[in-house]
């Protein structure tokens, strides 16, 4: 399945979104908002897809956005960043925060404004080694958008996030890993196999179990204990009642693989 700025394909339960702009770094345009919006409608709606795999063509994954779009210049008329957050970018986090399917994310190389905070937006991380995460707002006075101002203090601690958000210093991926910021960095040439690999694993596991983890641990962040305890009473019923349990309960005690259904 192609459009103009990605190219998609299901695999084994796997839907594959690639940012295809290349000679632009895969940066965002409208029309590149407008088609990954349709693509996540597509793998949300099909009861074929069970994990999506978003990454990037060419040598970067993300440059953010491409400000030739918003044709700004000194001197020029103004324009309304906060339109176009709050239309395309907030609601794009949103998404991939809540979405209702695990989502890995494999950074090919740069990641850089909203590139980066959109890839920290999904469930899981792998970069590549020769990847950089970069909080380029700063060099042209702005602060980190794409939920940028929320997820870096809490994936890398407060001093971390003002000094990458308010420097620019690229952060390489062997470093994101070391802080805790992603989940792997593996060398170049494995970095598509290793990401497919864990999502075909995802695309054959216990979707609604997955899921309501995602949903549970990003939720504890506004919840006390008691509340987060609560929640886990609910959902464990809930998870208790599915196919899924049911069928990973016998296939344990049978002393075999499980076949899940999303269930």
């Amino acid at each position: 399945m192609g459009n103009h700025t990605i190219t998609s394909s299901l695999d084994c339960g796997v839907m594959r979104i690639a940012l295809n702009r290349p000679d632009r770094l895969n940066s965002f345009t409208v029309e590149m908002h407008e088609e990954l919006a349709a693509a996540l409608d597509e793998a949300q709606a099909s009861p074929e897809v069970r994990c999506i795999l978003l990454t990037g063509t060419g040598r970067g994954f993300c440059a953010g956005q491409d400000l030739s779009d918003r044709a700004v210049a000194p001197g020029g008329a103004a324009v309304d960043l906060g339109d176009s957050v709050e239309k395309y970018y907030s609601p794009l986090i949103k998404r991939l925060a809540t979405m209702g399917l695990p989502i890995i994310c494999a950074v090919n190389g740069v990641a850089a404004g909203a590139g980066a905070n959109i890839a920290f937006a999904c469930d899981i991380v792998i970069a590549a080694r020769s990847a950089k995460f970069i909080q380029s707002f700063a060099n042209i006075g702005l602060i980190p958008d794409s939920g940028g101002t929320w997820v870096l203090p809490r994936l890398a601690g407060q001093a971390r996030a003002l000094g990458l958000a308010m420097t620019g210093e690229p952060l390489p991926a062997e470093k994101a890993e070391e802080w805790g910021m992603i989940w792997k960095c593996v060398d170049d040439e494995v970095l598509q196999e290793q990401a497919m690999a864990l999502a075909k694993k995802f695309a054959a596991g216990p979707t609604r179990g997955l899921v309501a983890t995602k949903h549970a641990l990003r939720a504890s962040f506004g919840r006390n204990l008691d509340e987060a305890l609560l929640r886990e009473r609910d959902l464990m019923r809930e998870l208790g009642n599915s196919a899924d349990y049911k069928e990973g309960v016998a296939a344990f005690t049978e002393k075999r693989m499980p076949k899940f259904t999303g269930q």
